[in-house]
């Protein structure tokens, strides 16, 4: 009988055991899955055809509604150039045309290669900054950390957006909801649709007016098409001299 009873309890301990294994194994099969899902870059969907009478989208935009002129930018948040000429050239553009009123910028992201892997979930950190006010700030914080975060050093960059969502003042419970969520791939995927509307061939591009610079864009070429556009639509808004002897036309307002 304590025979029998012995090997009852070896086979329970041994059953015990195994189950034990089995639920490890599916613990750690588990885990794995979600750390690969978790490196997976995001990706952003394929943008519909566009039609005509298709409505462009917003994008982000700084400055007055009034302004004369727009500058219009189409960027990759992992792209060095565009990195360069955020820190170096648009900290001008910004104080010297958008304060003064001499121009407004409109910002769309714009993903162009397949190399910069996180470029998608960037856009997507900046999105959702945006619901809360903080675009502009987030696009500061991404291209200053581009060398933190870019997909040559890390495949999972959301430890450092939250970051810098908190360094910017949003409320980071909420971002985390957004961003988990892919709240805002819809938008991307406008935005991809809007730099295909506009026949754009690479990151950094601007245009301004009827003109395109490109990724080699200055404070001082911008300058100069904003004056120049300026100038050419003051003088077709301008009223036409008087002929000799006549008296203006004053137009009540």
């Amino acid at each position: 009988v304590r025979g029998a009873r012995g090997k009852a309890d070896r086979r329970g301990f041994y059953l015990a055991l195994g189950l034990v294994a089995v639920a490890g194994v599916g613990g750690i099969s588990w885990a794995m899955q979600r750390t690969r899902e978790a490196a997976r870059p995001i990706e952003v969907p394929a943008a519909a055809a566009i039609t005509p009478g298709t409505a462009r989208p917003e994008g982000y935009v700084m400055g007055s509604a009034s302004a004369p002129v727009e500058i219009v930018e189409y960027a990759d948040f992992e792209c060095p150039s565009c990195q360069q000429f955020a820190l170096i050239q648009e900290p001008d553009v910004r104080t010297r045309l958008v304060n003064t009123g001499q121009a407004r910028y409109r910002f769309y992201d714009f993903q162009v290669t397949q190399a910069h892997r996180n470029s998608p979930a960037a856009s997507l950190a900046a999105a959702c900054a945006a619901d809360q006010g903080k675009f502009w700030e987030m696009h500061d914080q991404l291209f200053r950390g581009q060398n933190d975060w870019n997909s040559q050093v890390t495949s999972e960059p959301k430890a450092l957006f939250a970051g810098y969502a908190q360094a910017v003042g949003a409320d980071v419970g909420r971002w985390t909801q957004c961003y988990d969520a892919r709240t805002h791939l819809p938008r991307l995927a406008q935005h991809q649709q809007e730099a295909q509307r506009a026949q754009v061939p690479g990151t950094p591009t601007f245009v301004i007016g009827n003109q395109m610079l490109r990724a080699n864009a200055t404070f001082d070429a911008i300058k100069a098409l904003v004056d120049s556009v300026a100038k050419t639509r003051g003088a077709a808004a301008a009223p036409a001299a008087p002929l000799a002897g006549q008296t203006p036309v004053q137009v009540a307002r």
